[in-house]
């Protein structure tokens, strides 16, 4: 059994993913849909075409991705693609924030995709992909964002050595890097959007187009996805002394 798993797919860039995968995955079975909302995965997975699994699941849990990683075992799948877009972030200053919303942001972001990543590893074969959102915060530290644009460096970093890793067995990764998308995590992350600086209200892209963009840059096999002409520049502009290092090497 060929399988697709989404984590974070109950809203946001999760849940349109599993739409565009849903219409583009022709060797799939099932799309496993994760995520702590069971209520809203049921509602994704009845507007799906494709035969879906909805998994209530708290990725923070050790616990329960040990059960997860047993009924990984006992399905006799093979993953044609993983997902990894469950992820959470908070803006303030970091002395502001409380340290129950720092470790969440850990957890989440560096902890819980990290592990999902390793537990999946196992059952993919030549021409699986693997695509890992990390975020634009990547490039830089921000300030008033400080937790959160260090928890996506770290998986920009791991994206961009497994994609390295991997390529040999034929296993494609591709780290999602967009600028400010237009989701619920907005709300989540400034509580009223309208605060946002207006670069980042100016450089907003949808999850359409960021999703679009990102399944087409991993099917050309580029180890990261960056969408919109701004957030270029700014990849751009931080990756000349990295590549130089790189080289050097």
């Amino acid at each position: 059994m060929n399988i697709a798993i989404i984590t974070g797919a109950s809203s946001g860039m999760g849940r349109e993913f599993a739409g565009r995968l849903d219409s583009l995955l022709k060797k799939t079975d099932e799309i496993w849909l994760l995520a702590r909302r069971k209520e809203k995965l049921d509602a994704l997975a009845a507007q799906v075409q494709t035969k879906t699994r909805a998994i209530a699941i708290d990725l923070t849990s050790e616990k329960e991705l040990a059960q997860f990683a047993e009924v990984l075992a006992i399905s006799n799948a093979r993953i044609t693609v993983l997902v990894n877009c469950a992820g959470t972030g908070k803006y303030g200053p970091f002395f502001t924030l409380d340290t129950k919303t720092c470790m969440e942001m850990l957890h989440v972001n560096v902890f819980a995709l990290t592990e999902m990543t390793r537990i999946c590893l196992p059952y993919m074969r030549k021409g699986s992909r693997i695509i890992e959102l990390a975020s634009g915060a990547a490039f830089l530290p921000q300030a008033d964002f400080a937790v959160y644009a260090a928890s996506k460096a770290y998986v920009y970093s791991l994206g961009r050595a497994l994609a390295k890793e991997l390529q040999s067995k034929g296993i494609h990764v591709t780290t999602v890097c967009p600028g400010p998308v237009d989701t619920p995590f907005l709300e989540y992350a400034y509580n009223d959007p309208s605060s946002m600086s207006s670069l980042k209200k100016l450089t907003m892209e949808t999850a359409k187009r960021v999703v679009e963009t990102a399944l087409r840059d991993n099917l050309k096999g580029k180890p990261v996805s960056v969408c919109g002409l701004p957030m270029k520049l700014l990849y751009l502009a931080t990756q000349s002394v990295p590549n130089m290092l790189q080289i050097l090497m």
